[in-house]
């Protein structure tokens, strides 16, 4: 099968012929139809990839201190080694899929075999996917308006975090991400939204 991946060295991103994921007992394992590419988390990730070492340090000082701890603790020959393997494997891309159920574990039990879900499973014609991962899609709903269902999702845990109350002013910038686009619909029916 094939899947989107992205090298994190480079920043290469690449189509490759992998093998179809192993399913676990609580996961689904579904045959891709859509998937959408999120530009905002993407970009950043590519972005990211394309940077120099310095520039991905300065990006996650979080990394860098557990870089150090590891060099007081393995040396440095064995972390330098360490972090290079890490940066050599590629990462998958992708987080917005629909498909249908292929195969079910053993111990799922919301969904069956041919049953359409949408799920946060990478750019991939077969994911693996845990089963509280998944939702199943209604039949008046499209694959395309489905794949979209991921990042109403992320946007609506962004209003709910913000915890906005009675009398602040929400300023949303529609034009910035597909995250931005997709939770404006639901700031409007909050009392504070104003746009």
């Amino acid at each position: 099968m094939y899947q989107v991946l992205q090298s994190l060295k480079s920043g290469a991103t690449y189509v490759a012929e992998v093998p179809v994921p192993m399913n676990s007992n609580n996961s689904y394992l579904i045959e891709t139809s859509k998937s959408l590419i999120s530009c905002g988390t993407e970009k950043m990730l590519i972005d990211f990839g394309k940077a120099s070492y310095l520039s991905k340090a300065r990006q996650q000082p979080d990394k860098v201190r557990q870089v150090i701890e590891k060099i007081k603790t393995d040396g440095l020959s064995s972390t330098v080694d360490s972090v290079l393997a890490k940066l050599d494997n590629p990462i998958p891309m992708g987080y917005c899929n629909v498909g249908n159920i292929l195969e079910t574990g053993s111990q799922t039990f919301n969904y069956e075999v041919g049953d359409r879900v949408v799920s946060n499973g990478h750019h991939a014609q077969v994911v693996s996917v845990p089963m509280n991962l998944c939702a199943k899609v209604p039949d008046s709903v499209s694959d395309d308006e489905a794949s979209f269902t991921v990042l109403g999702a992320i946007a609506l845990q962004g209003i709910r975090l913000a915890k906005p109350t009675l009398g602040e002013t929400i300023v949303h910038w529609p034009w910035t991400s597909g995250i931005t686009n997709c939770s404006t619909p639901a700031c409007q029916w909050l009392p504070s939204f104003r746009y």
